[in-house]
């Protein structure tokens, strides 16, 4: 009961009344929600998106058409720069650096298959270039010969998996 959806419209025959991704986007952070979820990535609405994501609409998400997830933000550098705004590489970078969190990268395998390639979080920019930790990895461990499927599991990365437990007494209590 708490969720509203809009939807794009082409323009008319009469080339009117078109409402765009970005009118979406816009008119949505009206209606100050707590999140935005948008279908799909295109164009200018790119900058809007982020701007929310940078204003206290934390847990918004999206998605973008890419090969991995260094080309996912290269593509929404460019999608930025379709917004209209002569924006300077670096400020978009770091724009981008401070709403993106996550990248979630999912590919469709040989037997037809989507699965949860990696994710991956975005931590700094640095010398101008992202600071991407992998957090999760799909490593495939074969393919089912019936089904033409691959096979394989999500495996943890990086920080993740150093990270220790609090120590214990011998009487099964943690240490305060």
């Amino acid at each position: 009961k708490h969720v509203v959806k809009l939807e794009t419209r082409p323009k008319s025959a009469e080339g009117a009344s078109e409402i765009s991704q970005r009118d979406l986007v816009r008119n949505a952070l009206r209606m100050r929600p707590d999140r935005i979820i948008l279908g799909e990535v295109r164009g200018g609405e790119a900058l809007d998106m982020l701007q929310a994501m940078n204003t206290g609409h934390e847990g918004s998400m999206s998605t973008i058409h890419a090969n991995d997830t260094r080309d996912a933000l290269s593509r929404l550098e460019v999608m930025v720069s379709m917004a209209g705004f002569d924006l300077p590489v670096p400020v978009v970078r770091r724009y981008i650096a401070s709403a993106v969190t996550l990248v979630v990268h999912l590919s469709r395998l040989k037997g037809g298959v989507r699965r949860v390639m990696r994710i991956s979080e975005i931590t700094a920019l640095e010398s101008g270039d992202y600071v991407i930790q992998d957090l999760f990895g799909f490593q495939q461990s074969g393919i089912d010969d019936r089904s033409v499927d691959e096979q394989g599991e999500l495996l943890q990365h990086g920080v993740l998996g150093v990270i220790p437990h609090p120590p214990r007494r011998g009487d099964g209590h943690e240490a305060p």
